[in-house]
């Protein structure tokens, strides 16, 4: 594998850093500071159709293009959203883009099960690294703030987005698109 990045490489990283972003739009409060988002669904998308480098890459864009412009949950943007309470959340999207994306490669999957499993497995590293983030944030270790709050309320919602992502990797991996994580060696 080289490791140089060709300029689709880039434009297909560009590409999903705006799905991440338009995911940030829809934004829903629910209890806590942190708001249900479609961002779920575009990091594990990342991963499972773009790899571990490119689906980490395009995660680690979109935080980068979020310090200028307003592309986080609710608008918001700056460094100071990443030091706040969904901090956390970003920084696990880059490790569940990365996750995924590797399992992807290694699996080289293109049926439903196994990438809806792949997919699942990516929301453990938002999860463990956005919930410890908020309780640290939040100066609380209490059940309801940091296990419901931070994770519990997001997972019905979450479980459907790793659905969708595995269709539709499901559905692209039939395409000659020679997306990396779903192109099989000839």
């Amino acid at each position: 594998m080289h490791s140089s990045l060709s300029t689709r490489d880039l434009a297909l990283a560009a590409l999903f850093a705006a799905l991440i972003s338009v995911g940030a739009l829809v934004s829903i409060p629910v209890f806590g500071p942190v708001p249900l988002t479609l961002q779920v669904l575009f990091v594990l998308l990342a991963g499972l159709v773009l790899g571990a480098r490119l689906g980490a890459l395009s995660v680690v864009a979109y935080i980068v293009v979020g310090f200028a412009a307003p592309v986080y949950a609710q608008g918001a943007s700056g460094p100071g959203a990443l030091v706040g309470p969904a901090g956390g959340y970003l920084v696990g999207f880059v490790a569940a883009a990365y996750i995924v994306g590797s399992l992807a490669q290694r699996s080289q999957a293109q049926t439903l099960w196994p990438l809806l499993g792949i997919a699942l497995v990516g929301l453990v590293p938002i999860y463990a690294i956005g919930a410890s983030w908020l309780a640290w944030q939040l100066h609380t270790t209490g059940f309801e703030t940091v296990v419901w709050g931070g994770i519990v309320q997001f997972v019905p919602a979450d479980v459907a987005k790793g659905v969708a992502a595995a269709l539709t990797a499901r559905a692209l991996s039939s395409l000659p698109l020679g997306l990396p994580a779903l192109s099989r060696p000839r």
